[in-house]
């Protein structure tokens, strides 16, 4: 089902609406399609379709808040791997069989000298607003009552991306002025955009992504996000929400617990994935934060590699009555992992709508494949 975004932003706030939301926010492994084939799915299954998940009818700004210019280029190319030299600058390794992004080999910034080399790429101009975009997202927010999203870069993922993680982390500690400089940088960059946009049309959500942490927790603690991250964030979040924004929300995979007080200092109050395997619990973040918090996915991907009693004992524990009070977009906590048999998959959807009270599936409706925040 679609849903508008006078609907959507009622039911995250918990201000009212007929039943609560199920979607898959990331759809299917690339090394999982074979398997499902094998296992007698159809394609409309296999592209999601099938299984008519609720979405949100939503539009991008459109604007450039990131690295300009630039073009990947591939120097080796095999049935196991592609090395490409990305618009970084970095060698870059996809192993075909095992993954569907590719990794750094090697990357641009160790030194305040390097990074000045890549600054003006980061550096507002006028070619980072996209008017036309602007003003077909002002049109369908005011005609068909479409969500309006924009992005921003990660307060830590941009610098990993530029450093890696170990180069990073320690240059908190030992070039803080370099971390501040790219901070300023993309703090400059994404307000004067920010500020721009809001001019054209009202942004409902200011989307991050950051990826920081992993099972062990975040690879930053809360002091470094104080310092380095949240004034970054309060001034973008200032400008959207001014305009009458009503999300800011973060994409993080890993153990966030530890860093997530931190962020709400910022203004934002949305998170996903939210992995049970890496020690996110919905059910005790809910109950920790209340409408602090809204939250997408959490549900763990893993459990539809077991039984179907291992389905329905997580989907009771998350879809309990004091969950469904609003604020929660219920989906899996990441993509459909290998192993996953379409039989069981089958099943939590069947049994998630059950348990949420939506209607069954009709198989002469192919309805939307997948969320995209």
């Amino acid at each position: 089902m679609r849903w508008n975004r006078t609907e959507y932003i009622a039911y995250m706030k918990g201000e009212g609406f007929e039943r609560p939301m199920f979607c898959e926010l990331f759809g299917p492994l690339k090394q999982l399609v074979p398997e499902w084939q094998e296992q007698g799915a159809s394609e409309d299954e296999i592209n999601m379709i099938a299984f008519d998940w609720d979405y949100l009818n939503l539009c991008s700004i459109g604007c450039n808040t990131s690295l300009l210019g630039g073009s990947d280029k591939v120097i080796e190319n095999n049935d196991e791997y592609q090395i490409s030299i990305d618009r970084l600058g970095r060698k870059t390794k996809l192993c075909k069989n095992a993954a569907t992004i590719a990794l750094p080999m090697d990357y641009p910034v160790t030194t305040m000298d390097d990074w000045l080399k890549l600054k003006p790429r980061y550096e507002f101009t006028k070619e980072r607003i996209n008017i036309e975009q602007l003003k077909k997202a002002a049109y369908k927010r005011e005609h068909e009552d479409t969500f309006i999203k924009a992005s921003i870069e990660g307060g830590f993922d941009l610098a990993r991306q530029l450093m890696g993680e170990e180069e990073l982390c320690v240059s908190y500690y030992t070039q803080p002025e370099l971390i501040r400089d790219i901070m300023e940088t993309i703090t400059t960059t994404s307000t004067e955009v920010l500020k721009r946009a809001v001019q054209l049309v009202q942004i409902d959500q200011l989307s991050v992504h950051e990826d920081m942490a992993g099972k062990s927790g975040s690879l930053i603690g809360p002091n470094q996000i104080k310092e380095f991250i949240v004034p970054y964030y309060q001034k973008c979040w200032d400008i959207v929400k001014e305009s009458g924004g009503s999300i800011f929300d973060q994409d993080s995979d890993g153990d966030m617990n530890i860093v997530i007080d931190s962020f709400l200092e910022s203004g934002l109050n949305s998170m996903h994935p939210f992995e049970p395997a890496a020690g996110m619990d919905m059910v005790k973040s809910k109950e920790l934060y209340g409408d602090k918090l809204m939250i997408k996915g959490g549900i763990d991907k893993h459990v539809l590699r077991g039984t179907k009693d291992d389905i329905r004992k997580e989907l009771e524990y998350k879809m309990q009555p004091k969950m469904l009070k609003g604020g929660i977009v219920f989906g899996l906590d990441h993509r459909i992992t290998n192993g996953t048999p379409i039989e069981n998959y089958r099943y939590y959807v069947k049994l998630g709508r059950e348990v949420l009270g939506i209607p069954p599936l009709d198989p002469k409706i192919k309805g939307w494949g997948r969320m995209a925040f």
